[in-house]
């Protein structure tokens, strides 16, 4: 187990070694720069903010400086947040970004994992074709289109639910952004789910345990949960990384203080040391999360090895 993880490790770098690469060279295609403003800045103060930076440098000879820097872990200064490094506001924003995510992903396993399995237990039946028409209005319905429509519901119209802010201690404030967060992972995980517990269902041993006599919520919570929360779990670590980073929109939309809308709030001022540490940083989060995920299938499937 630990030369798997070490291995799996040591093939993440090149992976980390072009994202890396990638976001450098794509961010300064944008028009533009990280001091351009309203009111232009003197030639000379220019000069010496671009002299400080390495901005004057060639291009190659900057992502020289930047990935000496992230290999010793820093992602050097903001360029927009004054007197903060993009270490720290990264260590601001995520916890924020990280409940965010943690609460829409266990709604959306503690919805979705039951509704697939209602609709596996009631194949062809109406109650299936329902879920199945939900799960599919989710996934077609993007988190974009559907947070100002909760906040336009809940927050305008019926004053239920406050529609922007984070405020710690406040149930309130989580429930719409959690919500739409969470509605289209829902679909996937109920989809998933049913068409998992089918297949498990139709295999032999499942078979062998109904012609024993064996109850069926016997069977069900000890044979074919076990079996068909294999893919899930697969399914898991990526989307969870997804959840997490796809929060951008929703915290650009609500509000929220997260890493996501610091993201967006760096391309829209050009802080290329602020973006390149989100992507940077996301990329870590997504390699992590599938390394775990690889790490937990093994446990969970004796079957699988790591020699």
């Amino acid at each position: 187990m630990l030369r798997y993880i070490v291995r799996r490790l040591l093939g993440a770098l090149p992976t980390l070694l072009v994202i890396i690469t990638l976001a450098f060279f794509l961010i300064r295609l944008a028009p533009g720069g990280p001091f351009d403003s309203e009111r232009p800045v003197p030639a000379e103060i220019a000069a010496n903010l671009e002299r400080a930076y390495h901005l004057d440098q060639p291009l190659p000879v900057q992502y020289g400086y930047y990935l000496l820097n992230v290999v010793q872990g820093d992602f050097g200064p903001s360029f927009k947040y004054k007197d903060h490094s993009v270490s720290e506001l990264i260590a601001q924003g995520f916890p924020v970004s990280l409940q965010l995510g943690a609460f829409a992903m266990l709604l959306a396993l503690l919805v979705g994992i039951p509704a697939g399995m209602l609709a596996a237990m009631n194949q062809n039946r109406p109650l299936d074709y329902t879920v199945m028409a939900l799960a599919m209005t989710g996934i077609t319905i993007p988190n974009f289109v559907m947070a100002p429509l909760l906040a336009l519901v809940f927050g305008v119209f019926l004053h239920w639910l406050p529609v922007a802010g984070w405020q710690e201690g406040s149930w309130k404030a989580v429930v719409l952004p959690v919500i739409a967060l969470a509605l289209p992972q829902i679909a996937y995980a109920a989809r998933m789910m049913r068409a998992s517990m089918l297949e498990t269902l139709g295999s032999p041993h499942i078979r062998t345990a109904f012609a024993k006599g064996l109850p069926l919520r016997l069977v069900l919570w000890r044979h074919v949960l076990k079996g068909a929360l294999l893919p899930l779990i697969s399914w898991l670590g990526p989307a969870t990384a997804a959840i997490v980073t796809g929060s951008v929109v929703i915290e650009q939309i609500f509000g929220i203080p997260g890493i996501g809308r610091h993201f967006v709030q760096g391309a829209l001022n050009r802080d290329y040391t602020l973006v390149m540490g989100v992507v940077v940083f996301y990329g870590v989060l997504i390699i992590a999360m599938n390394l775990l995920v690889d790490v937990v299938y093994g446990l969970v499937d004796p079957r699988v090895r790591y020699e």
